[in-house]
């Protein structure tokens, strides 16, 4: 499903040029194009929320393929642990190796907590770490969901849980709990869930690429109108009560069109306009590339500074930021290479094999 390779691609780019430039230098001492190119950057932090309507979208479907299978919970969480643990747990040996600050939080890493560390008066000092607190936690408990409930039940579950998590992101931010609202599993499983309610949508009997054509377009036109709406309100900023609890949501929703375009997309006659060699190339390295391009930031900026003083990026000096992120891009993307090439992959060579339906089998036949 090279489709769905490209729309990694994309959430990994968003997510690289986003740490990239806007999260590094905001936008002090830029005008003009510069700025604007920054500003370009700055949604780039939703490539995460990308990331998981498509994980959702994915495991829900790998779980429904699978669900009647006698060793259903053994295969999917061996599966998991061989694509997972082994690149996760070497970036935390590289952190402990670099003397990340604090060593604690590489401790709750190593039990996938990143998301929890105010819990504990911890402070996150690699960023990245949280989303995959998330998606593990997701792993852990969907499969029993998914296992022991019908498809209608299912599908009634993702949507409430869908429709839940904006309230509680909006009962906390009225309550003043503010500390972890955008990094707390319970605040982050709707994009999860509504990637599963299509998921479980498009393996329904007699689903067709029209509904699938109605869901892109509903859910792409609801989040025009929320934001629309809702501007004036404060839905586009998570410093006011409509933003911190609906921000999110309008941005899995429009995932959840961009998915659902992308398959149908890719199922017709143009697929190649979603089948992009270089995007497809980033999907694919794009595990690899999260965990490591923040590090290679970092280092970047603590080596530069004592070797080349002129090149420390500083405010306002858009090439030389732009340098910074050229050679850091550049290393973090050879890096990721090798990783999936000669490290990841002799680990996904040992997962145990199974016949995989495919969602363009389900939605109906590939045009030619």
């Amino acid at each position: 499903m090279p489709e769905l390779d490209a729309i990694r691609g994309i959430a990994i780019l968003l997510v690289v040029f986003y740490h990239g430039y806007f999260w590094m230098t905001g936008f002090r001492g830029f005008t003009g194009m510069a700025k604007a190119f920054i500003a370009v950057t700055m949604p780039g932090w939703m490539g995460v929320n990308l990331f998981f309507v498509l994980s959702g979208f994915l495991i829900t479907g790998i779980l429904l393929d699978s669900k009647e299978k006698q060793n259903y919970f053994a295969s999917f969480y061996t599966k998991r642990a061989l694509r997972i643990l082994p690149a996760y747990y070497s970036i935390l040996l590289v952190l402990l190796i670099a003397d990340y600050r604090p060593r604690s939080f590489v401790l709750l890493s190593f039990f996938f907590l990143a998301n929890m560390g105010s819990f504990f008066g911890i402070a996150t000092s690699y960023g990245v770490l949280w989303s995959l607190a998330v998606e593990e936690h997701f792993y852990l408990l969907w499969p029993s969901f998914v296992r022991v409930l019908s498809i209608r039940t299912l599908e009634y579950c993702a949507a409430g849980i869908a429709c839940l998590v904006p309230i509680l992101r909006g009962l906390s931010f009225f309550l003043g709990r503010t500390d972890g609202i955008h990094g707390y599993t319970w605040f982050e499983a709707d994009g999860l869930v509504i990637g599963a309610w299509l998921a479980i949508n498009v393996r329904k009997p007699g689903f067709t690429r029209e509904k699938l054509q109605w869901i892109s377009v509903t859910s792409v036109g609801v989040t025009l109108l929320a934001v629309l709406v809702g501007q004036r309100f404060g839905i586009l900023t998570r410093n006011r009560l409509l933003g911190a609890a609906f921000q999110e949501s309008c941005g899995n929703l429009i995932f959840l069109g961009f998915v659902s375009i992308f398959l149908l997309i890719g199922t017709s006659k143009w697929k190649s306009l979603v089948h992009q060699p270089i995007l497809r190339f980033y999907g694919r390295i794009s595990y690899g590339l999260y965990l490591v391009h923040l590090l290679i930031f970092g280092a970047y900026n603590h080596r530069i500074s004592g070797i080349w003083p002129r090149l420390t990026p500083a405010e306002g000096h858009f090439g030389i930021v732009t340098l910074r992120f050229v050679v850091c891009f550049s290393i973090s993307t050879g890096i990721a290479f090798l990783s999936r090439q000669y490290f990841e992959e002799w680990f996904l060579k040992m997962r145990p094999q199974s016949v995989e339906v495919g969602v363009p089998e389900i939605i109906g036949r590939r045009s030619e």
